[in-house]
């Protein structure tokens, strides 16, 4: 049997939510994993739990419908947007966001159903989405918010103390998440691990010298401080760098 969509409901109104969520288990290939009351709160839940589908109203303070849709499409996975608001005007503008659906609200059973086969037709049997390219940034979440980073622009990430700094050549992003997780969003790009607490941009190496006790040391472009390598992962690494 396949495994349900997953969903994350988004609305600024608490009845609303609930009426959604409500209606949309009432339908065995849906699974709602999370829910939202503001745009931030939708972008941070979606980085953080992946759903397959957003449920997005438009009209909500600070941070609209329109603006969240705009920025998941940066996310390694992408949802699947359907807009849920009580305002028809909107419905051009939203399809301009590959929306792949608009519902009105009050919700209507049968115009909900027809917008939960839309999403199971948009899905193969492997659970992967039509869209599956690399995300141009990666978003990451700060003391400022969400930024978004070219991964290109990354030279290394690494952790210390509680805190996992990613490294470019123009600033320091310091973010909450473990350095597993980051390291999880990089697995498409060119990024290995040297040690437990550093992960590096193989394409920024610039040097590779011996160290002690069977470690190295790394250099890379556009930082002056040195990396440690562990004897452990200094075997891969050179075949990764074709040594």
């Amino acid at each position: 049997m396949n495994k349900p969509i997953t969903a994350l409901v988004v609305d600024d109104e608490r009845f609303s939510r609930e009426e959604l969520i409500y209606l949309l288990e009432q339908h065995d290939s849906i699974k709602v994993i999370g829910e939202a009351d503001s745009g931030d709160t939708a972008l941070m839940k979606a980085i953080q739990t992946q759903p397959d589908v957003m449920f997005l109203d438009i009209d909500m303070p600070k941070m609209d419908g329109m603006e969240v849709a705009k920025s998941v499409q940066e996310l390694k996975k992408a949802p699947q947007v359907v807009f849920a608001t009580a305002y028809p005007e909107y419905a051009v503008e939203a399809f301009r966001h590959e929306a792949l659906d608009y519902l009105l609200k009050p919700f209507d059973d049968e115009q909900l159903g027809e917008t939960v086969k839309r999403i199971k037709s948009r899905f193969t049997n492997k659970r992967t989405p039509i869209k599956t390219t690399s995300p141009l940034k990666l978003p990451i979440e700060s003391e400022d918010g969400i930024v978004y980073i070219s991964p290109n622009d990354i030279l290394y990430v690494g952790r210390e103390e509680r805190d996992t700094q990613i490294v470019t050549q123009n600033r320091v992003y310091e973010t909450k998440l473990p350095l597993k997780e980051v390291e999880e969003r990089l697995q498409d790009f060119t990024f290995f691990r040297i040690h437990k607490s550093y992960l590096v941009n193989l394409n920024h190496i610039k040097r590779l010298t011996p160290w002690f006790n069977g470690a190295y040391q790394l250099e890379l472009q556009g930082v002056n401080e040195k990396l440690s390598v562990s004897r452990n992962y200094i075997k891969e690494l050179r075949k990764q760098l074709e040594l």
